[in-house]
């Protein structure tokens, strides 16, 4: 599923506990992670969570159901980038965007995982 998919799906719903319920379903739908893919885990989530990299490609996975569909969110908006690409986008407004009713906790991992992107 392309990150524009996702968007538009959240974008129809209004209730925020139905949203969350789509990231994690997000999450389930995420494919599984090459054995070619370089991973690292995401230092500054509450759950642990690895961005992968094949290439332009970019995997993911995660413990917890709401952190993989964050990890599946963020990983289709910058699936076939370069890096170069990646740190021209701003990730901070376009997942901000989305309006989804994040925790504290939740949204330092979203930070964490941003930094990661930016800095490839």
């Amino acid at each position: 599923m392309t990150y524009t998919d996702m968007k538009n799906m959240l974008m129809m719903v209004d209730d925020p506990v139905q949203k969350l319920e789509m990231v994690m379903d997000f999450g389930a739908q995420m494919p599984s992670v090459p054995d070619s893919a370089v991973c690292s885990e995401i230092v500054g989530c509450a759950s642990r969570a690895e961005i992968c990299r094949d290439g332009n490609r970019f995997y993911g996975r995660a413990d917890s159901a709401l952190v993989r569909g964050i990890v599946a969110i963020m990983v289709a908006m910058v699936d076939g980038k370069s890096p170069q690409q990646i740190r021209e986008m701003d990730l901070h407004s376009e997942f901000a965007s989305l309006d989804l009713n994040l925790g504290t906790g939740r949204l330092g991992g979203v930070n964490s995982m941003i930094s990661f992107l930016q800095n490839l």
